[in-house]
């Protein structure tokens, strides 16, 4: 494999994207997750190309669930590395998994123990615009709201200092396998993709078809652009909401000021209630929670909620919202 073969379109849309959101600084020491798929092996090809460009320091990181059907593939990886002169690091689970989210939350952990252990600045996924459409509808029908409809953006911290980054969310897995096509690349075709025992596969191979087909052939990129619409309002509700809430609570008790509160439109209502309870919750708080929250802010002196998460529930004293153990007086 040719470390560069040609300049595409594909290039000059990752270049152009990389200096219109400042996704990726020049001379950064780069971790970038390899599945051995297409889109991640265009994401490596792509930056390794605009390498000369941008100065970075590039590495290759293999998360190895050992799965049966994956056997073969990390030795895979490894021979791609050593053929573009990249350094290869490889995180193996010590235990198996089927789960989507736990096998998620293992692969993230294992990129940051990686980056944190080799001094990497940034991990870069190839995460695509298919990603984010499937993602969008995924979180759709689990009722995550705005939140998670807009999930999937650019960069989000994986811990206070270093930065997941997703340069490709403007470029389509058609585009990408045409690229490793094109580039004559080494793609594995994971055999777990096919599986239709998992929700994301369904919606890529059945739902997402189905729509283009019968509603909408575009709906891909409509999906996408409503994300990015999210994703900005968010940002701001959520600015908004912090200001909020600051405004609303006080430092020695924990509480909040439904005077502060009441004039509030019901969307920052709920933003600062999930916000103070996630604050004082084990879990992230679900619908309900924030609801029963949110109703406390015009109802009578001394309604309380059901018990949360560990035994606290919240209740009106007056002026306040009041969150105390069912153990106080």
């Amino acid at each position: 494999m040719a470390k560069f073969l040609s300049w595409t379109p594909l290039h000059s849309r990752l270049h152009r994207t990389l200096k219109q959101r400042q996704l990726l600084a020049p001379q950064r020491r780069l971790l970038v997750a390899v599945s051995g798929g297409q889109d991640s092996l265009c994401l490596i090809k792509l930056l390794l190309d605009l390498q000369p460009k941008w100065g970075w320091k590039l590495a290759i990181a293999h998360c190895d669930h050992r799965w049966l059907l994956d056997t073969g593939i990390a030795a895979h990886v490894a021979k791609i590395a050593q053929a573009w002169d990249l350094p290869f690091y490889l995180q193996t689970a010590v235990e198996v998994t089927q789960s989507e989210g736990a096998a998620r939350q293992w692969r993230y952990q294992a990129l940051i123990e990686t980056a944190q252990t080799h001094g990497y600045q940034e991990v870069v996924t190839g995460h695509t615009k298919s990603d984010r459409a499937e993602t969008f509808l995924y979180n759709l029908v689990r009722g995550t709201g705005a939140d998670g409809l807009q999930s999937l953006t650019w960069r989000r911290p994986l811990t206070p200092e270093l930065d997941l980054v997703r340069p490709l969310l403007e470029i389509s897995r058609a585009e990408t396998a045409h690229f490793c096509q094109t580039m004559q690349l080494p793609i594995w075709e994971d055999a777990y993709n096919q599986d239709l025992k998992y929700a994301r596969n369904r919606i890529r191979q059945e739902l997402l078809p189905y729509l283009k087909t019968h509603f909408n052939p575009q709906v891909e990129q409509a999906l996408v652009q409503t994300a990015e619409i999210l994703r900005a309002e968010v940002d701001y509700l959520e600015t908004a909401a912090t200001q909020l809430r600051q405004q609303a609570t006080q430092s020695e008790q924990v509480g909040l000021n439904r005077l502060v509160l009441r004039a509030a439109p019901l969307a920052l209502q709920r933003r600062v209630s999930r916000q103070f309870l996630q604050q004082v919750l084990p879990s992230a708080p679900n619908f309900e929670q924030i609801e029963a929250i949110t109703a406390l802010i015009t109802a009578p002196n001394r309604s309380r909620t059901a018990p949360f998460p560990g035994g606290a529930i919240a209740e009106v004293e007056g002026d306040w919202i009041r969150l105390k153990s069912l153990t106080q007086p």
